[in-house]
């Protein structure tokens, strides 16, 4: 009797220490106990469940995360070289001084892949004064790019790495995009890595903000700060919409008013950039002044509307023409000039070397002047 009472014993506590052992280790292994409570719960997701339907934007994430990129750019800075060092007394005494070698100033940005074969957009103010430019893609893979071109106008540029078969994204149409619509902003934040952020489009056209010579922004609050530069601004199904900018900040971080290119002008620019190295827009050479009412009321206009000419360039198209100092520009080739941003941009779209009819208001009368329009020079932001 006792052996069998010790047998027992034994059998009880190896099958306690089994069960303490796998209700530790491996509690899946047991039987489940049924709730006290009943609760309704959603469905087990299967395996390649999109998100879909459950307020998730991964899909538009998964799309077009492989095509944005992070640029390193590093600069040559010299240290400014002491009035001293070219005095003949000082030399004399002294003896020449070396140069200092360049010391690098690393900055940091992102950009968009648009082609397959290695064309990437981004901002110019990215790449602006850059010595040198790396480019490391979404799967760890670091390039030596070169810049195609660039438009500081527009603050915008195009590089190139020698990689072929890149996740290109795809473009959207701006035609469908509304105030309301939701968009996912990506880019490299402060050097942290790959994020995504998301918001609405906050208004659209926005300009007069004294960004670019051109502005015709996205506003968006979604968020981006410092590194978000030339960065990928998607719809939710991962379609480019535009190529974040600027933003609005009194700390330096995001207070929810960012600023994109919208892909349409981008893409315009880019291809120009790409098939010429530069962007050729049209010109007459004249400075414009907005209307106020004070100054409508000196010059005895009935409005408002247009653009005063403060002064014409010497020898320019405008001057050709006829167009005199306080002329106020009313339309350019049948269309509306409601202020100077407008005439800068409808003369800018015109091609070099074709005429284009201006209407002009000149001491109470209309008159008109047939243009020949000439070829922009670059970065003169003050005149058109």
């Amino acid at each position: 009797m006792r052996r069998l009472w010790l047998i027992f014993a034994q059998t009880v506590t190896v099958a306690v220490a089994i069960l303490f052992v796998t209700s530790t280790l491996k509690p899946e292994w047991l039987p489940s106990r049924p709730s006290p409570v009943t609760v309704r719960e959603v469905p087990a997701p299967v395996a390649d469940d999109d998100g879909r339907g459950t307020g998730s934007y991964r899909e538009a994430a998964r799309a077009a995360l492989p095509a944005v990129v992070h640029i390193y750019t590093t600069q040559a800075v010299r240290k400014q070289r002491h009035p001293l060092l070219d005095d003949p007394v000082f030399r004399h005494f002294f003896g020449e001084r070396p140069e200092l070698p360049p010391q690098p100033n690393s900055g940091l940005g992102s950009g968009v892949v648009v082609s397959a074969n290695g064309y990437i957009l981004t901002n110019f103010h990215v790449v602006e004064a850059a010595r040198d430019i790396q480019v490391s893609l979404n799967d760890g893979h670091t390039y030596k790019a070169t810049v195609i071109g660039s438009d500081p106008e527009s603050d915008l540029a195009v590089l190139q790495i020698r990689a072929e078969r890149l996740p290109a994204i795809t473009f959207g149409q701006m035609e469908t995009l509304r105030v309301g619509d939701v968009v996912l902003a990506i880019g490299n934040p402060f050097g942290v890595g790959q994020t995504v952020t998301m918001g609405i489009v906050s208004a659209l056209g926005r300009s007069h903000l004294g960004i670019n010579t051109f502005e015709n922004f996205i506003q968006t609050d979604a968020a981006i700060n410092p590194g978000n530069s030339g960065g990928a601004l998607v719809d939710i199904n991962g379609h480019l919409v535009g190529i974040n900018t600027a933003i609005y900040s009194r700390t330096g971080g995001s207070l929810g008013i960012g600023f994109a290119i919208p892909i349409s002008s981008a893409r315009n620019i880019m291809e120009q950039i790409i098939q010429n190295g530069s962007v050729t827009r049209g010109w007459i050479g004249v400075e414009a002044q907005e209307i106020t009412p004070e100054l409508a009321e000196s010059f005895g206009l009935p409005d408002s509307e247009g653009a005063l000419i403060a002064g014409v360039v010497r020898g320019s198209p405008a001057d050709a023409a006829g167009i005199r100092p306080g002329d106020v520009l009313l339309t350019v080739g049948g269309k509306p000039v409601k202020d100077p941003q407008v005439m800068l941009e409808l003369i800018a779209a015109l091609k070099p070397d074709e005429r284009s009819l201006l209407r002009l208001r000149r001491d109470k009368t209309v008159v008109e002047a047939q243009v020949k329009i000439g070829k922009r020079p670059a970065m003169r932001a003050d005149r058109e």
